[in-house]
């Protein structure tokens, strides 16, 4: 005889979801088993952009106007100055330049050759203004001829009254400073001609006192070109030998960081 095959019985204790005939459906799933909702992940809340972009729009617009107002009112306030106290630049002119000493040698093996000099130097400084007062600190001045240093040396600090002319005198020199091969023949070309071309630089720090205001100090650079000496022969010094084309120009300098302009 075939044997029969009997259908099991569905578990009771399971619960059974129905199918839209009616049927149980099996087997449940494990939301069914422990009674939870199905998880359905939710979408991410978009992020507010247009709110971080209009605030930093309106600090662009509010820094735009703060810094215009700045300058506005730093043009009004120098307007107002130049109106009040009519501000002059000071003039320097170089008047008198003596060569008491001017020698070029190379030693025996020709691997060297030295410079040895000493410049003495008058300069007369005038503030043409009625209502300013120029502070100035110890100036550096370097000479130099066709590009070559000829001599370092220093003029004391004064104070430059208003309407007031004053002399500054210095000396010059250089203590047997190397020269390179280019140097030492521009040098001997000027001599052979009968004297050499010279440039006077200046540099220095200037306070401006304005009543009883005084400014920061800023530094200034005095250049006199045009310059010509006659070198010394014996013990007799030479002088300056022509200064109608003298010019000397005043230039602010402005230091940023390690750049100086």
């Amino acid at each position: 005889m075939a044997d029969r095959v009997y259908p099991s019985k569905p578990n009771s204790n399971l619960p059974q979801t129905l199918k839209p005939n009616g049927n149980p459906s099996f087997p449940p799933t494990k939301a069914q088993l422990y009674n939870r909702p199905i998880y359905r992940p939710q979408p991410k809340p978009q992020r507010r952009r247009r709110r971080r972009r209009s605030c930093c729009c309106i600090c662009c617009l509010w820094t735009t106007l703060l810094i215009i107002t700045i300058l506005v009112l730093a043009a009004i306030a120098g307007a107002a100055l130049w109106v009040l106290y009519r501000p002059h630049r000071p003039t320097f002119t170089v008047t008198s330049l003596q060569i008491s000493q001017f020698n070029v040698t190379t030693s025996s093996d020709g691997s060297s050759t030295k410079l040895k000099s000493k410049l003495n130097l008058t300069v007369v400084a005038r503030n043409p203004n009625k209502k300013l007062v120029f502070i100035y600190d110890t100036t550096d001045v370097t000479m130099s001829s066709s590009g070559v240093d000829v001599g370092k040396g220093t003029l004391p600090a004064f104070t430059h009254g208003t309407k007031n002319t004053t002399v500054l005198k210095g000396t010059v020199s250089s203590a047997g400073e190397d020269l390179d091969l280019s140097s030492v023949s521009s040098l001997k070309s000027d001599l052979k001609k009968g004297g050499i071309p010279l440039v006077v630089e200046m540099d220095t720090k200037v306070k401006l006192k304005m009543g009883g205001l005084k400014t920061s100090k800023v530094m200034i650079r005095v250049i006199c070109k045009g310059l010509k000496a006659n070198v010394p022969k014996g013990k007799t010094p030479a002088t300056l030998s022509s200064s109608s084309d003298t010019t000397c120009v005043v230039k602010l300098r402005i230091k940023i960081w390690k750049w100086t302009f």
